[in-house]
C-alpha cells in the first residue's frame, strides 16, 4: 500500500453542457480551474455511451457501445497529471430504463445533462502505468 496525505481548499461545482462530450467537458474544467489533483463525483443523464472494461488476463480493455439514452446512476473519478497534461479517469455505473445497470471506465457519452463536484488538492499528483497490473495509477 501507498498512502499520503493529501489537503485542499478548492472545491467547484459544474454544469456539463447539454450535447457535449462527458468526459471532454470534465478535462476542459480541469484546464480552465487549473486543476492538476482531484477527485470527483457527478450525476445526471447521457444520450449515449462507450465504456470500457479492463481485461486483467490480457492487460487490455474492451469498449462496448450503447446507443441508447442513461441515467448516470453513479459517476466518481480522478484528476492527476499524466504527460504533463491534466487527465480526468472517469468510472460511472449507468441505468437503463428497465433498471438493468452497466458500469465501467467511461471513454465517451453525449451529455443530456449532469453535474459535477470536485474537491482540488493542492499538491499534484502523477499517473503512470503500473507495471504490476497495466494501468495507469497515482504514483
Amino acid at each position: 500500500m501507498d498512502a499520503r496525505e493529501v489537503t485542499g481548499e478548492r472545491e467547484f461545482v459544474v454544469r456539463l453542457g447539454y450535447g457535449e462530450d462527458w468526459c471532454e467537458e470534465i478535462e476542459a474544467f480541469t484546464v480552465a480551474a487549473d486543476v492538476d489533483a482531484g477527485w470527483f463525483h457527478a450525476t445526471g443523464a447521457v444520450e449515449d455511451a462507450e465504456l470500457a472494461y479492463y481485461d486483467q488476463d490480457e492487460f487490455a480493455y474492451e469498449t462496448v457501445t450503447y446507443d441508447e439514452p442513461l441515467e448516470v446512476a453513479a459517476c466518481t473519478g480522478t484528476i492527476a497529471m499524466r504527460d504533463g497534461e491534466p487527465e480526468a479517469l472517469v468510472r460511472a455505473v449507468l441505468s437503463r430504463p428497465s433498471g438493468q445497470a452497466v458500469a465501467g471506465v467511461l471513454r465517451r457519452a453525449t451529455v443530456f445533462d449532469g453535474e459535477l463536484y470536485c474537491r482540488v488538492f493542492e499538491d499534484p499528483l502523477t499517473r503512470d502505468v503500473d507495471p504490476s497490473g497495466g494501468r495507469a495509477l497515482w504514483e
